[in-house]
């Protein structure tokens, strides 16, 4: 009875390892890729217009930590280069619009100084007052700390130069607007 017990426990198994092999098995026809009709009528493209005014963005230089390198990171894998084609198809002519040359930094960063006209004495004295707290607080800045931010120190120093420039020859408004990013600029460095 015993043998007989062995031979169907057997059987079973091979019949479970069968059916597993062939339903996990899956079909062996092969899938047909359906082909879709070319397309033979031409689409019109539409054209975008660039934008008119693009917006400036200043990027303040920060100091980051130094990262630490890790010992177990293994060789960078190289890419091996595709090899050029046989045939080069001839490029078409780029049209390539003339730019002016771009404004140096200092432009960029200062703006340009409107001229004088009849200006708010209210105005005049807000300036007057915001480059004269910029001083007093640029003088009472830690030595260490301007040390470590020279550029940023330097910057701020030039705002208040050319607020003061600009509040001689009578654009309160200039004067004022460069007062403030000089504000603006400590403000950063006393955190």
């Amino acid at each position: 009875m015993n043998g007989l017990s062995n031979m169907m426990r057997t059987l079973a198994s091979v019949t479970l390892c069968f059916g597993l092999t062939v339903g996990l098995g899956g079909c062996r026809r092969r899938a047909q890729v359906v082909i879709l009709p070319a397309i033979m009528t031409p689409v019109a493209l539409e054209e975008i217009p660039e934008p008119e005014n693009l917006p400036t963005i200043e990027v303040q230089p920060t100091n980051l930590p130094a990262v630490p390198a890790v010992a177990s990171a293994g060789t960078p894998r190289r890419e091996r280069k595709k090899p050029a084609p046989k045939t080069a198809p001839v490029p078409e002519p780029i049209q390539i619009a003339s730019v002016a040359p771009p404004p140096s930094p200092e432009e960029t960063a200062i703006g340009a100084l409107t001229p004088g006209g009849e200006t708010n004495p209210q105005i005049k004295q807000e300036a007057a007052e915001l480059i004269t707290s910029s001083e007093k607080r640029l003088n009472s800045l830690p030595a260490q700390k301007a040390e470590e931010e020279k550029a940023q120190v330097s910057k701020v120093k030039n705002f208040l130069k050319d607020a003061q420039d600009a509040l001689k020859t009578g654009d309160a408004e200039g004067a004022k607007t460069l007062a403030t990013k000089a504000k603006l600029l400590l403000d950063d460095l006393e955190k």
